[in-house]
């Protein structure tokens, strides 16, 4: 591949170390990586080489990615590829990233990424002879770029980490990038704030010149204006004209342009919050559960099934019959494309339930960002055996991911929540994954002190 990195002394410093230094402790990182192999994480810290990337380096080694595997992974093909780009909600703000960042990468010689919220770019555009070279690496639409495939770097890296980072050259974990400087940072929703993805731009040393971070910045922020912009005149022209009932083919998400991913908040919440196509709902404790039971359920629930997952006791059919009539009004207030289909009780559109985004970003190793989504327990007060079973089912993969492979602060922040108050372990995971000199060691310590008192353990 071409080199692509100018001479390192050109490349501006960072945390007030040269970027020249800075690339030779990136290199020095590398060879201790090689000879310290599956010991790595426990021989940190590596010299001159920031905290964030040597914490990056861990949890991709953690993940184990290969640094000497070539290229990233393909996730989907030309066909799934083009069908989830034209569901993104992130398809709506390409205008915006083709006017702020695409069009200047054509003098500039960089490439933009955009990708979900799971490190999957499904954008690539930009100078084309960089997208030829980058196809060297698989630096591609559709292909998987999250830490748990690549390990560091910047697309994968922001979105373990919730906020916009730059990775230089070596910084990569990953040796066939180290020809390459990116910026990344988040995308959330306008409305909800959910994650939805990562907007990347890659190249020479200009890509991670201090300004850049600030452009992709403000240009995210741009996007998200955009998107709610958007939003609201859809919003006004739906008050006019009725809303046609979608054909029951199968199901499909709503929206023009698929400008909204209409979700379920079920974690931490006893009351779920229901979006739809912009319009967001606080639902009963019964429709809460209801909802997510037909969400992780998208093939629908005959009223026997629907029924032993709601209810503790076997209940008369009348009942549910009762409870859908009353959430169908609601729904038909709300979309009526929403509104339930029966027998089977089946949802006629796509709707996204938090649980279900931190089981498939734990299925696929990144806890991290399956750690930013999580908010606590499934409908923590609801004694409907479905969501019980959903609720330990969610949790239990949680903590043990957290366990298996999270870092201290993973682990601190998972301590945090209500379901871990008193969760020795993880306080003990943490307490050894800390630096002996760690200020933080002392409130851990503390928290180990109350738990004996209180549970004498």
């Amino acid at each position: 591949m071409t080199n692509l990195v100018r001479p390192a002394a050109l490349l501006p410093p960072a945390g007030g170390v040269p970027a020249a230094l800075r690339q030779r402790h990136a290199s020095a990182g590398h060879e201790a990586l090689d000879s310290r192999g599956p010991d790595f994480p426990a021989s940190l810290p590596l010299p001159g080489l920031s905290r964030l990337v040597q914490e990056s380096w861990q949890r991709s080694v953690e993940l184990l990615a290969n640094p000497d595997h070539p290229e990233a992974p393909l996730a989907m093909d030309r066909e799934e590829l083009e069908e989830y780009r034209r569901q993104h909600p992130l398809a709506a703000i390409m205008p915006v990233i083709h006017k702020l960042l695409v069009l200047p990468s054509h003098d500039s010689g960089m490439l933009v990424a955009v990708g979900d919220e799971v490190g999957r770019l499904l954008w690539v555009e930009g100078d084309a002879g960089l997208q030829r070279r980058a196809e060297g690496m698989m630096f591609v639409p559709g292909a998987d770029w999250s830490e748990a495939k690549v390990g560091t770097s910047a697309p994968g890296t922001a979105l373990a980490l919730g906020r916009g980072i730059q990775i230089s050259g070596a910084e990569h974990y990953k040796r066939s990038v180290h020809p390459w400087s990116c910026t990344a940072v988040p995308f959330h929703d306008p409305d909800s704030g959910a994650l939805l993805g990562v907007v990347d731009i890659t190249g020479t040393e200009s890509a991670v010149a201090p300004h850049t971070l600030s452009l992709v910045e403000a240009t995210v922020a741009a996007a998200q204006a955009h998107l709610r912009v958007e939003r609201l005149q859809l919003a006004a022209a739906r008050q006019s004209p009725p809303a046609r009932r979608r054909s029951p083919a199968g199901p499909k998400p709503a929206g023009a342009n698929s400008l909204y991913r209409n979700s379920l908040q079920l974690l931490g919440r006893d009351q779920a919050l229901l979006s739809i196509d912009g319009r967001t709902v606080a639902l009963s404790a019964r429709h809460s559960e209801i909802l997510a039971l037909l969400s992780t359920h998208p093939g629908g629930l005959t009223a026997g099934e629907l029924g032993a997952l709601l209810y503790a006791k076997d209940a008369p059919t009348m009942t549910l019959r009762a409870e859908m009539v009353r959430l169908r009004k609601v729904l038909q207030e709300l979309n009526p494309d929403a509104v339930p289909e029966s027998r089977p009780y089946r949802l006629p559109l796509d709707l996204v339930p938090d649980a279900g985004q931190v089981l498939n970003c734990l299925q696929r190793g990144a806890h991290r960002i399956a750690l930013e989504i999580y908010r606590g327990a499934v409908l923590p007060r609801s004694e409907a055996p479905g969501i019980v079973e959903l609720r330990t089912r969610v949790s239990a993969l949680m903590r043990e991911a957290l366990l298996t492979d999270g870092s201290a602060e993973s682990l601190l922040k998972y301590a945090e929540l209500p379901e871990a108050r008193d969760d020795v372990e993880v306080r003990i995971a943490a307490l050894k994954l800390l630096p002996p000199r760690s200020p933080k060691r002392t409130a851990v310590v503390a928290d180990l002190e109350r738990l004996d008192r209180e549970l004498g353990v």
